[in-house]
């Protein structure tokens, strides 16, 4: 996988098999610029070409230095969808997407990332969403439109089409990440299965559509697409945080027992 960092990010071999993803602080008294350590095998990719389909399995132990910290970290797939318009994390100059993913996932309060209501938004989740890819003449035409999501009417409306589009589901994942955990996805064509210590912690039938790409990083950004349709992106200061990740393992093709919850 590719290591990908800002200037204060740091990655390094803290053991046999073990990587700590690094970010510094950031004082509350400056205006905070995005940092993020990040391992993925999708950069420099277009997205046709991202490297993963189902079906697929994705296992590693990791902790985080605490339990509250502001940005997102995780791990799992994507497709990288906002590369082109946010600009804060892109991996890559490409147009906008629907978003696809199946990840372990942590947004400290300020995110707000489910389109249905009745999921969880924030917090670490297991979560996944699921959308067709639309052609990329579609999506030009609808840049022009992006200013207009600054006024609640417009807004509004594209959210209710973004849920019509786009499925997501999502459970929050009760364990401590600042202790060591083994964590599982297992990416079939009907169904995501999340675990945690080999235990069954969620499992869906809201499956992303690939390719997708694999995706670990923290980072100090954050991003709200709440009912009133209103999104607000941005950076957050940071007292510093690391993300360590032990034995990495991902399978093509793959085959297993299912957990028990």
């Amino acid at each position: 996988m590719r290591e990908r960092m800002t200037a204060g990010g740091r990655i390094d071999e803290t053991g046999p098999d073990t990587r700590r993803l690094t970010i510094p602080s950031q004082s509350q008294n400056q205006r905070p610029h995005y940092e993020v350590a990040q391992l993925d095998d999708y950069t420099g990719l277009s997205r046709s070409n991202f490297p993963w389909q189902p079906p697929a399995s994705l296992a590693l132990s990791a902790r985080v230095s605490a339990n509250h910290l502001p940005g997102t970290w995780g791990f799992g797939w994507w497709n990288d969808p906002f590369s082109a318009d946010i600009g804060l994390g892109a991996a890559g100059r490409r147009f906008p997407a629907p978003p696809n993913a199946a990840w372990f996932f942590y947004g400290s309060s300020q995110n707000y990332l489910a389109l249905n209501d009745d999921h969880p938004t924030a917090g670490f989740l297991a979560a996944t969403f699921s959308a067709p890819r639309l052609p990329w003449p579609l999506l030009t035409l609808s840049m022009p439109a992006l200013p207009l999501l600054g006024l609640s009417p417009t807004a509004r409306l594209v959210r209710r089409i973004a849920q019509r589009i786009v499925r997501d589901d999502a459970a929050t994942v009760n364990t401590v990440p600042t202790r060591m955990h083994r964590y599982q996805i297992v990416w079939e064509s009907d169904e995501v299965r999340f675990l945690v210590d080999d235990n069954l912690v969620f499992h869906t039938s809201v499956v992303p559509r690939g390719p997708l790409g694999a995706v670990l990083w923290i980072d100090n950004q954050y991003m709200r697409f709440p009912p009133d349709g209103k999104i607000r992106f941005g950076t957050l200061p940071h007292p510093g945080g690391w993300l360590e990740v032990h034995d990495i393992a991902l399978y093509s093709n793959w085959t297993g027992s299912r957990g028990q919850q």
